[in-house]
């Protein structure tokens, strides 16, 4: 027997705004799966700012979704798993992953401030940028990084 293939998932919107806002939703998606392979491998004290980090991303991907649905773009929906870009088993791996996300998710809100015409959607990729800048250097300060930031963060310029 063999079970029925799951629905398609949601084409992605040909607008360049809505696009960016599609891209970083489905990132945020990403994200918080990592987020749980972070909690399992981190430190009692992370776990603070693992739980900051999640509920960030949680609300930036709810709000995301819910602009999506006001301009009557169907959002991503979430993988079933994810590809990890290296093996997460110790505690210094998932600092490492949290930084890794954190940086992908930089790229994905920048992206949505460079293609938003809307000015609310500029200041929600602001934010979300800021966030995911600050969330990434307390990671780098867990992994005794130095310098815990970045000149422009979600860019490599």
């Amino acid at each position: 027997m063999t079970s029925p293939d799951p629905a398609p998932s949601p084409s992605r919107p040909s607008d360049a705004a809505d696009a960016a806002l599609f891209d970083a939703v489905a990132v945020e998606h990403g994200v918080i799966y990592g987020y749980g392979l972070v909690s399992a491998h981190s430190t009692p004290d992370s776990n603070q700012l693992v739980s900051n980090s999640l509920a960030g991303h949680r609300e930036l991907r709810e709000e995301g979704i819910h602009r999506l649905a006001e301009r009557k773009v169907t959002p991503p929906i979430p993988a079933l798993g994810y590809q990890l870009p290296f093996v997460v088993d110790d505690p210094t791996g998932a600092a490492k992953l949290a930084v890794r996300m954190e940086e992908d998710s930089a790229v994905a809100w920048r992206a949505v401030l460079e293609q938003a015409t809307a000015s609310d959607d500029r200041e929600l990729a602001v934010t979300a940028l800021t966030r995911a800048a600050v969330t990434a250097a307390r990671w780098r300060a867990v992994l005794g990084v130095e310098p815990t930031t970045v000149a422009f963060p979600g860019g490599d310029d």
